[in-house]
Formats: structure tokens, sequence, C-alpha cells
């Protein structure tokens, strides 16, 4: 055996593989052609088939070179030798060479590299002269095969093996296996028993010569062939018979079409992915050709039913599915069952998705409330140190002007706290609260009348209401992120306008820095970066505001105007 291994000259030892299987074949032929000419009363000719078994058993297209052959195997090795050394005639070598007919011309239609191909047509054409001309002859009704032709057939038929060994060879994947189509193999050599039959036929009721009856048999052969192709694809926009065979080998019938209808109503009613695999398999087992089903999932394995020899198992990442059958699993059936498994695996596979979107769903959403209330309860305690600062300044403690602000400010954070409260009993809740624009806007001034903030309102009317709690979240957020800039630069300016004129309009600007582009290209669109906590202050502010039938934009981002807007989304 050749051991070919992992190197850069693995393609040049591979090729010398292939050209070593070619010879061996060649030589395989070659002792065949020999035992034949010789006939089958010489002894010589016995020893030489003896060889010629050994070198096909190298050959063989059934089993690898690594298997090891069973006891079993080698009796029947041993029954054929001593079938050849005791029973020889030309009635078996008719029949060997049909075989080998057979195996070479299934193996002709699956090769794809042209020279293998090439080789294999040649090998087949080898085998039908030999048996055409010299084996036939033998045991035709009447020899009436020229001296001539039979010897052209014995120096002849060689030169074509000859050619077959000089022909360059292609390089194959060490691991390829033989690989023999067992339908066309099949199909060849039923073909060559009907010519045989139908030759000698011919001799014996029509009283003619061997190649006139060969060549009868080979045109009504050829005839029927294509009848058979005529019909089988009419091109004439009629079905041929292809259709109605395709319909026999891969229609199992209604049963398959009311589980697969019953499968897809389950998807929709069933969400629990468990209960959505032990529902199906209870189906599974309603269908008259299987017998029992074993699975093993994500979430457990189980069976049901009786095992039988004839199962089909299929399996993927998350579920391994057997398919016990209660009859043989012919080619059809099997894909069938085939089918089946990889349908109910691709079903469950999405259930198992779809419940981990719906945790995940539950993980943001429990994610986004506790962010959002955060942000809450932190402007909150930003108004409540504002106004502790107030208090901390008046000389008295308990000046009429302090006093106002604390009964104006003290009702205004104990109602946002309730909101706050509320929100996150209900964070799905689509209602905000509102209030008049004339009240909101007022306690807004009075909030940040020490921090130098510069308020203008346009339009604003009795009869206009806010949502309370967005813009002042909203308000909040956008005053903190602007005065923060007026912390690093004491020169920047804040302005907050409110435009009542058509619809509202909250409007909070700066004089400092624009925001850079790499950050103002996932602002409100996603969390980024800040050195004063985790950057999701603007991103909740825009969700909440999304929710609420608003929209927070950039609308101005220059150095000495940066503006942020909150306005009502254009229906």
């Amino acid at each position: 055996m050749i051991v070919i291994s992992p190197d850069p000259l693995t393609g040049h030892v591979t090729r010398l593989s292939q050209r070593y299987w070619s010879f061996v074949v060649v030589a395989m032929f070659v002792l065949l052609h020999v035992a034949v000419v010789r006939g089958v009363t010489d002894s010589w000719a016995r020893g030489l088939l003896l060889a010629h078994l050994g070198l096909f058993l190298l050959w063989q297209p059934f089993l690898r070179g690594q298997y090891q052959v069973t006891t079993g195997q080698t009796l029947l090795i041993v029954i054929a030798a001593a079938g050849v050394m005791l029973w020889l005639d030309w009635w078996l070598l008719a029949l060997w060479v049909v075989t080998l007919a057979g195996l070479v011309g299934g193996k002709v239609y699956q090769q794809n590299a042209r020279w293998q191909r090439l080789f294999h047509l040649l090998i087949l054409i080898y085998l039908l002269g030999l048996l055409a001309v010299v084996i036939l002859p033998e045991i035709a009704p009447r020899q009436e095969i020229s001296e001539e032709l039979r010897l052209g057939a014995q120096y002849g038929l060689p030169l074509i093996l000859l050619v077959a060994a000089l022909l360059p060879t292609e390089p194959e994947a060490p691991d390829t296996p033989q690989v023999v189509d067992f339908f066309y193999s099949v199909f060849v050599m039923l073909v060559l028993g009907i010519v045989i039959l139908g030759s000698f036929t011919f001799m014996t009721l029509g009283r003619v010569a061997y190649l006139q009856a060969l060549t009868y048999t080979v045109f009504v052969i050829a005839g029927m062939v294509l009848v058979i192709g005529l019909t089988w694809d009419p091109r004439t926009g009629y079905a041929g018979l292809n259709v109605f065979v395709s319909r026999y080998l891969f229609s199992i019938g209604l049963p398959m079409e009311k589980w697969l209808y019953f499968l897809a109503e389950l998807s929709q009613v069933e969400t629990r992915p468990e209960r959505f695999l032990a529902e199906s398999v209870a189906a599974l087992m309603r269908l008259p050709w299987i017998a029992g089903v074993e699975w093993r999932g994500a979430h457990g394995q189980g069976a049901a039913g009786e095992r039988t020899t004839h199962h089909v198992e299929y399996e993927n990442s998350e579920l391994a599915l057997t398919l016990h059958s209660r009859y043989r699993t012919s080619p059809a059936l099997h894909w069938h069952l085939n089918l089946l498994g990889q349908l109910l695996g691709e079903f469950y596979i999405a259930k198992l998705r779809e419940q981990k979107l719906k945790q995940q769903s539950y993980l943001e959403a429990v994610h986004e409330t506790g962010a959002r209330m955060t942000h809450d309860v932190k402007n909150l305690l930003q108004s409540l140190n504002a106004l502790c600062a107030v208090a901390a300044r008046e000389p008295e403690g308990d000046s009429a002007q302090l006093q106002a602000l604390i009964r104006r400010q003290l009702p205004v954070i104990a109602r946002r706290l309730g909101d706050t409260l509320d929100r996150l009993q209900q964070p799905n809740s689509q209602t905000e609260p509102t209030m008049p624009a004339d009240e909101w806007w007022e306690s807004l001034a009075l909030q940040y009348r020490d921090k130098q903030v510069e308020f203008a309102a346009e339009g604003l009317r009795p009869g206009v209401r806010v949502p309370r709690g967005l813009f002042g979240s909203v308000a909040d957020n956008l005053l903190q992120n602007a005065l923060a800039k007026r912390a690093a630069d004491a020169t920047v300016g804040v302005r907050v306008t409110l435009d009542c004129r058509d619809g509202v309009q909250l409007q909070v600007c700066d004089t400092g820095h624009a925001v850079p582009s790499e950050l103002a290209a996932s602002l409100l669109r996603a969390p980024v970066r800040s050195a004063s906590g985790l950057g999701i202050g603007l991103y909740q502010a825009a969700r909440q505001a999304e929710a609420s039938g608003y929209a927070l934009g950039l609308t101005e981002n220059r150095d000495g105007q940066v503006c942020f807007a909150l306005s009502a989304r254009a229906r």
C-alpha cells in the first residue's frame, strides 16, 4: 500500500499513485486477455485467471485497501478460485466479462476528470470487443467467426490496453473513495445480456450468421433506447415518463402532507421548544411507516414506539433524531425520513432561537428601564442639590423668597419622582401625563435660575400642554451636558428656547465646541463613551422621546453653536 504524506510533494505522489493503479488495472485485463486467448481447456489459462482475480481484489471498487477481509469473505474468495480451477468454461467467462463491463461502465459516468473518464471508456470498449469477437462465438449456436477477425482481435485488442496505460493521469485526493453507479452498472449488464440472448435467438430462429444476428440485435436495442429516451423527456410541452417515475419514487402520500400541515400549525401556537418537540414526535408516530422515534435535544431526551433494524438518523447542532421504520428503507423512503428529520430539526432550532430572543428582549427591557430610571433619579437628585445650595446661601434660612422657591420646587420634584416610580412599575405603559406648558416652563426656569442659563419662550399661550416626564427628563439631560461644558470652559453660554407657535419644540443650545464627527454619527442612536458616566443619557432620552411620539435630534453642530431639539414627529 502506498502511504501519501502531507508534504509539498503530495500532488506528485498522488499522481504516481494514480499511475500505479492504472498499471494494476491494465495488468489485470492483460492476464484476462491471455487466459481467454489460450482457451478454457488450457491449464495455464486457469492459473492466469487466478492471478487476474488477485489483481481484481486489489482494484475492486467496493472496499478500501485498509479494510480487513472477514472469514465469510475469505470463504467466498476460496470458492471463486475453486470454481475457476474446476468449472471454468466459456459461459462462465462470458458472465465474468459482462460483470466487469458493468463495473467499468458504472465508473465512466462518475469520473469528473477527463483522462480518467477516457481511461475507463477504453477499458469498456476492450471488454465489449473481447466479448463480441472472442468469447461469444465459442458459445454461439454456430461458430461462424472468421479466423482473420479472431486473430485481429487477439493481437489488436491489447493495443487498446496499451493506449489506456499511456494516458496521462490527473491527481486526486488520497482519501477519494471509489464510486460505482449501481444503476448504470446494472443497466450495462442487462443490455449486454439482451445482446447475447437476442443474437442467439436470431441465429436459432432466423438461421442467420453470428455477425448478422449481432448487428440486428444491436440495432433493435438502439431503437428501443431511442424510443424510451424520446418518451422520457419529449420536450414538446407534455410530461414524459420521468415525471411519472419521479412521482412514484418521491411520493409517499397523504400522511406526510398531514404531518407537515400539523408541524406548521404547531409552530404558530406552541412557544416552548420542549413541548413543540414532544408534540411533533407524537405526530410522527402516527405516520404508517414509522415504528419508533428516539431524540436528544437541548432540553432532554426521550423515546417513543419500538426500535427496529431499519432506521434513519439525523443530527444537527441542537437535535439528534433517530427514526425507526416498519419496513426496509428503500432509497426513496430513506430520503423522505431524512427530510422529516431535517424539517423537525430546523423548526426546533427556530423555537430555541425564538426563546433566546424573548429572554434577550426581556433583559434588554429591564436594562433600559433601569438605565432610564437611574437617569431620572440622577436628575431629581441634581434638582434637590440645587435647591439645597440655594438654601445654604440664604443668610437667614427662612426668607420669603426661599420659602416661595421651596413651595414651588418641592411639588414639582415630588411629581417627577412619582412619575418615575410609575414608569418603574409599568415600564411598557404608553401613556404619558401632561401638564400646561407655561407651568412646566416656569418651573424649569426657576430650577435653573442660578445657573446663568438664558430662557426664551415664543408663542407660549394657555391651553398648550407637554408631556411633563419626557420634557423634564430631556431638558435635565441636555442642560446638565451643557453645564458640564461650561464647567470646563467658563465662556460657554447656554440658551433654552420653547417654541409653541407651530407645535411644541424645546431647544437647548450652547456656544461650546462642536460634537466630534465620530460621536455625532452614533449619538442618540447608541450609547457613546463618556468620561463622567455610562454615556447612555442622551440615548435613553432619545428612546423615551420616540416612545412618546417625539424626536430628539442634533439640529446644529458647529463650534459656537451646538443645538439639540425635541419636537413632535411628523405624522
